[in-house]
């Protein structure tokens, strides 16, 4: 008996032969993810029930209780926006806010009293603001980053403070020094900086953005802001042209109407450069950006955004403000639900791998960070 159960274990370990009519399937092949959009299920009345509070607080606090609204605005939005059906969650201390906000009130506070004395010794104070804010910045982005999680796996910033001097003091300087030619190199240095040095858990961001594609989205900005100034200009040198043929400098009707089309078209140019600037660099900046080998795609369209931005505006007048909570929820989800995550390999096993890498390292939060001086 013993014996014939040998023979039919050792029959049964043999390897089948393959079916060459029906091969079976690579085990390495896998089928791709499918694509995963962001989504927004935050709502305008839920957010204007916490603006409102929060403002009381503020209020009656002055200004002290800014550093805990902070915090609850920030969850009630990164918890409403989700991934793959799992919202994102902010854990900053806003004891933390409270002191980056005190820090910052006294430098800047200091050097405003300092400019309004003497601009000489105000310049003088300014420079060692000026030296310190890199410092600080740095230390803000680890922050913010160690202090949001997704899937409970904290995201990281491992930017360098020399980089931070350079990113954020020395290609600004440069951009001043040459009257602002060196502007879309800099904001690529520092969405280089930004996006480069964050990191999920343990695996890192990247970012290829390059300078060549920052100088074409300033270049055009610049040019459709122009567009306005130079409408104006032309039609009111075309007025006074007109007006000097005639003999006589009274105001042609129809070079009134010209007049007030060219103004209409000056403040259109002007608030419609925000949102393009705006949606051409999220588009660019993360379809520029990966997380190992997965990608973003963003596709933030410029007439939607303009629409969003102008009745948000028209609807904040008429309202004295009270819109501002739902006018903020608008632009949000607008601008997340435009957002795409596409994976290269299931989330689930890409999140559990690098919660595994985390567990094994250790996390590296610690109070020296506790610092946050964004408002």
């Amino acid at each position: 008996m013993a014996t014939g159960s040998v023979d039919s274990a050792h029959r049964e370990a043999r390897p089948r032969a393959v079916n060459t009519d029906h091969p079976l399937p690579d085990p390495v092949a896998e089928p791709v993810p499918a694509p995963e959009r962001l989504r927004f299920s935050g709502s305008g009345t839920e957010y204007f029930r916490i603006w409102i509070v929060n403002l009381a607080l503020v209020i009656v606090t002055l200004g002290i209780y800014s550093a805990w609204a902070k915090v609850r605005r920030l969850q009630y939005f990164y918890r409403n926006t989700q991934l793959a059906s799992s919202g994102f969650d902010y854990h900053g201390k806003p004891t933390a806010i409270l002191k980056g906000r005190i820090i910052a009130f006294v430098l800047v506070g200091g050097a405003n009293l300092a400019f309004n004395y003497s601009p000489v010794i105000g310049f003088l104070v300014f420079i060692p603001l000026g030296a310190v804010l890199p410092w600080l910045l740095v230390r803000s982005f680890k922050f913010r980053m160690q202090n949001t999680s997704w899937r409970g796996l904290r995201f990281g910033f491992r930017g360098t403070v020399a980089g931070s001097y350079k990113a954020f003091l020395l290609w600004p300087l440069l951009s001043v020094l040459t009257l602002g030619v060196l502007i879309p190199a800099t904001y690529r240095e520092f969405k280089a900086y930004q996006h480069g040095n964050s990191t999920f858990g343990h695996a890192p961001f990247s970012f290829a953005g390059t300078a060549k594609e920052f100088y074409k989205i300033f270049g055009k900005t610049f040019l459709f802001f122009l567009l306005g100034p130079v409408l104006v200009i032309a039609l009111f040198l075309a007025a006074v042209g007109v007006a000097g043929t005639r003999g006589s400098f009274r105001l042609d009707p129809l070079v009134a109407v010209a007049l007030g089309l060219a103004i209409f078209a000056f403040y259109a140019s002007v608030i419609a450069s925000g949102p393009y600037l705006a949606s051409q660099l999220q588009n660019h900046v993360w379809n520029s950006t990966r997380l190992e080998r997965h990608r973003f795609e963003s596709q933030v369209r410029f007439r939607t955004l303009l629409w969003i931005v102008v009745s948000n505006f028209v609807l904040t007048v008429l309202t004295v403000g009270l819109y501002r909570p739902f006018a903020v929820v608008r632009a949000a989800r607008y601008r997340i639900e435009s957002m795409t995550f596409i994976p290269s390999e299931p989330l689930d096993r890409f999140v559990g791998q690098r919660a595994r890498e985390v567990d094994a390292v250790g996390e590296e939060l610690g109070e020296f960070l506790d610092i946050d001086i964004a408002l």
